[in-house]
């Protein structure tokens, strides 16, 4: 077994995730900004000032020191918005991932 998990290290593979990890979590945060600084805003104007973030069903009050229980529609919208946004960005970099790889190979070799 530790054959094998040498051998999967060394064919790149772990390098291979770090890496999209650490580059996904950046997109995350950038896909985050766009959505909550940019598009929601937006929208929020063109359905008549609405934070999404503060909108809820709330299903017990706050009494005292506890807290009200609610559920938060608008944060899931947020989520459900990041969401579309990234898989829609996706979408754009395979098609011209696919588009450039079709591309090359089609271009006449020497």
């Amino acid at each position: 077994m530790l054959n094998e998990f040498r051998t999967f290290i060394a064919q790149g593979n772990v390098l291979d995730l770090a890496v999209g990890i650490v580059i996904g979590a950046a997109f995350g945060k950038i896909t985050t900004s766009l959505v909550e600084d940019i598009i929601n805003p937006v929208l929020g104007l063109i359905i008549g000032g609405i934070d999404f973030s503060q909108l809820k069903i709330v299903l017990k009050e706050a009494v005292g020191t506890t807290p009200e229980v609610a559920i938060r529609y608008g944060n899931f919208l947020n989520v459900l918005i990041q969401f579309l946004v990234i898989a829609w960005v996706i979408f754009l970099i395979v098609k011209a991932a696919n588009r450039v790889r079709l591309s090359s190979s089609l271009a006449p070799k020497e």
